[in-house]
């Protein structure tokens, strides 16, 4: 039994879907980074000692704490969002050949948008 045959404006469709939902894993893992990171910032906040025998609370020591805890964070999922930003060029490449093909096979083609 064969598989129906797709449009190319139905297979259009349904590549821009799935380019849209690889985008949005690649959006969820910023999320969760972001989300990690505002929980953890209270707690690099808290070992700022403060003023401590006079000397004021060095502002560069919170920074750099941040900045290494994003950096860690980042590194964790960095393997998931190459993966995905690969897959995301690869479909952004086949999506733009598909869209050439239909718009030199002629005036029945669907219009770019």
């Amino acid at each position: 039994m064969m598989a129906p045959v797709m449009s190319p404006e139905t297979q259009l469709s349904r590549m821009e879907d799935a380019r849209r939902q690889t985008q949005r894993q690649l959006e969820l893992i910023d999320r969760q980074i972001t989300r990690r990171m505002t929980a953890i910032l209270p707690k690099l906040a808290r070992r700022q000692t403060g003023y401590h025998r006079g000397k004021a609370p060095d502002g560069r020591t919170l920074l750099e704490r941040y900045r290494a805890n994003l950096a860690g964070l980042t590194a964790e999922r960095q393997p998931e969002a190459e993966a995905l930003s690969r897959k995301l060029a690869r479909q952004d490449a086949a999506i733009a050949a598909l869209r050439d093909r239909l718009s030199s096979a002629g005036p029945h083609s669907s219009p770019e948008g």
